[in-house]
């Protein structure tokens, strides 16, 4: 998986292109033929990411004599990277489980409690996908416990970095990796395939290798809605590539027959709309866990029953949703349209106690495309706290947002990560005022 060397620049069309067409390339980073290529030969080289050797390193020290938990994300990027990397770990011949945090006990990330969790399971090695970067004190209580830490995520650090024994993420600072748009499940997929070019080369069994894992990877990178740079053009090409061939794990099929998407002539928005909201529906509504043994099972009929729960979380998801957007936009319709000065004014935020707190990030983009304005939805956490949704508009990064009101206000927000257009947040319910204020500064 090496860039081509010498790839033509070329003007697409020998420079004969429609205006409109050559207007539609721009917007999408195509400026010349070799953009179009999205053959595995493209892909940028796996040994290029940093942190990448140490990761295989620590991996194989624990390969035969000890036992990694993968911790992932409750969303379908999370799902997904969870899924790649289990099939691939235990097809290199690891001990290998996974737990995902539930949303409503846990909150977000490698928290003490999910690391107390964990314990009782006595992993050796602790490794995060798609979370981690801001989970100070859950490494720290996994270190204290002698368990060793991976964390693989492509969320923005904090000034103050976990002391996690190896971070692999394309976003840390000083990073020269050629693309900081990988999901998740992209930087799951180069660790996966560092790993299986190690073992190759020592001679030991890496069966398949890291390509039969792209369809995991395409999922992935489309729900999570990175934007599709050259390399991130590559996966999910590729990742359609199997799919269309057939050639991808029974969960996705299965998903895509009850969503009625024919395999065949896939394409991204098939995944988008079809799949992957019947995999989020399962960490917003129930326990994401439903949908990661979906992605793992190897039998179409076992499959089959996981994706029609998925579906019918799904549908309650639906009718949670439009209850909630009813009463958000009823609450705002007060607001006059803010017009095109819209990015110079405040944010929203907005709470009603009766909000389900795993669809609250729905309601705030809805209300953000309504109001053209960043816009955070809250729901109760429990009795005293709150856990908020952020989503924001071109040009204002919502993560940097909310680091700025942390910095002004230090006793505001309790934890929050997230990057440009989306983000999450936590804080005490007896705070929502103070913090609305702040937002609206």
């Amino acid at each position: 998986m090496r860039r081509a060397p010498g790839a033509s620049g070329a003007p697409i069309g020998g420079g004969d292109l429609h205006p409109v067409l050559e207007r539609v390339y721009a917007a999408r980073g195509v400026r010349s033929a070799a953009d179009l290529d999205t053959s595995l030969a493209r892909l940028l080289p796996v040994g290029t990411l940093e942190g990448i050797a140490a990761a295989v390193d620590l991996l194989l020290q624990h390969r035969t004599a000890g036992r990694v938990l993968i911790i992932g994300d409750f969303d379908a990027d999370g799902a997904t990277s969870s899924a790649l990397m289990v099939r691939a770990l235990r097809s290199f011949g690891f001990a290998v489980g996974f737990l995902v945090p539930n949303r409503f006990q846990f909150g977000y990330g490698l928290t003490p409690g999910i690391v107390s969790l964990a314990a009782a399971r006595a992993p050796t090695l602790i490794v995060t996908v798609d979370n981690g970067i801001s989970s100070n004190a859950g490494v720290a209580a996994a270190r204290a416990r002698g368990i060793d830490v991976l964390i693989t995520v492509h969320h923005l650090p904090g000034a103050l970095l976990p002391d996690a024994n190896v971070i692999v993420n394309p976003n840390l600072g000083g990073s020269r990796f050629g693309s900081r748009a990988l999901a998740g499940v992209g930087v799951a997929f180069y660790v996966m395939a560092a790993l299986a070019r190690r073992l190759e080369q020592a001679g030991l069994p890496a069966t398949g290798g890291a390509a039969q894992l792209l369809d995991l990877v395409a999922l992935g990178t489309v729900a999570d809605l990175v934007p599709l740079d050259a390399n991130n053009r590559v996966l999910v090409a590729q990742g359609l590539k199997r799919i269309r061939a057939g050639r991808c794990v029974a969960g996705i099929r299965a998903l895509l027959a009850i969503a009625g998407r024919p395999a065949h002539d896939l394409t991204a928005s098939d995944l988008a709309f079809g799949v992957a909201p019947r995999l989020n529906a399962a960490g917003r509504i129930d326990d994401m866990s439903i949908g990661i043994q979906c992605l793992l099972e190897d039998d179409l009929a076992t499959a089959e029953p996981l994706a029609a729960r998925l579906d019918e979380l799904n549908r309650e998801r639906r009718s949670i949703e439009a209850r909630m957007q009813e009463v958000a936009l009823g609450a705002v319709r007060c607001l006059a349209d803010p017009g095109p000065g819209a990015l110079q004014r405040s944010g929203v935020c907005l709470f009603d106690e009766s909000w389900h707190q795993g669809v609250v990030g729905l309601v705030a983009s809805r209300v953000k495309d309504r109001l053209r304005r960043p816009v955070i939805a809250f729901a109760l956490a429990d009795r005293a706290s709150l856990r908020g949704s952020a989503r924001s508009v071109a040009g204002i990064h919502i993560r940097d947002v909310l680091d700025s009101i942390a910095t002004r206000h230090p006793d505001l927000i309790e934890r929050f990560g997230g990057h440009a257009m989306a983000a999450g947040v936590s804080l005490e319910r007896a705070k929502l005022d103070r913090f609305a204020r702040a937002f609206d500064e």
